[in-house]
């Protein structure tokens, strides 16, 4: 019976798809600083902003509802896609947003005008390569607490949020 088990356990683990690497802990951001972040990359209404570990969705609905733009999150866990998608329902921004379930490192970001992080120093430095090669000119990045390797960020805006946290944002605008 034991060796049963283990060999339906083994199957199982072989058959199911690799999980994507979790860039981050799941971390809500304040709304106050989603509204500075969003204003710190100048958004309006026609930007499409992409939010890499979406979570609850809550910057794309912000950029859709207080900004007017279009928005695209994306979070490997499907609970937290499917909040974000019935937020956005609620908000009565579902034709503005969209959400998917997907691995940051695998999402095509270029008909992004400004993608938000909120992720480690770590993966931010893992993305660089595809933000690189695949936002045009122009496009904003604004990063919450951490860098993205050793570029120089354009805007460093570090205060105090409205529960006292200090909070840093990084922006960089895309070079030709």
């Amino acid at each position: 019976m034991k060796s049963a088990l283990h060999l339906i356990l083994s199957m199982a683990v072989l058959a199911s798809p690799a999980q994507p690497e979790k860039l981050a802990p799941s971390s809500a951001t304040p709304p106050d600083v989603v509204d500075r972040m969003l204003t710190m990359a100048r958004v309006g209404p026609s930007d499409v902003v992409y939010d890499l570990g979406c979570g609850d969705g809550r910057i794309v609905i912000a950029a859709a509802l207080k900004f007017g733009a279009r928005g695209v999150g994306v979070d490997i866990d499907p609970m937290l896609v499917a909040r974000a998608q019935a937020e956005a329902r609620a908000a009565g921004v579902a034709d503005r947003v969209t959400f998917a379930v997907q691995d940051a490192m695998t999402v095509d970001v270029t008909p992004a005008t400004v993608v938000t992080l909120y992720l480690l120093a770590a993966s931010n430095a893992k993305l660089r390569p595809i933000l690189t090669t695949q936002l045009r000119p122009g496009a904003r990045i604004v990063s919450h607490n951490y860098p993205i390797g050793d570029w120089d960020p354009e805007q460093v805006d570090t205060f105090k949020d409205v529960r006292g946290t200090t909070r840093t944002l990084f922006l960089w605008t895309m070079r030709p």
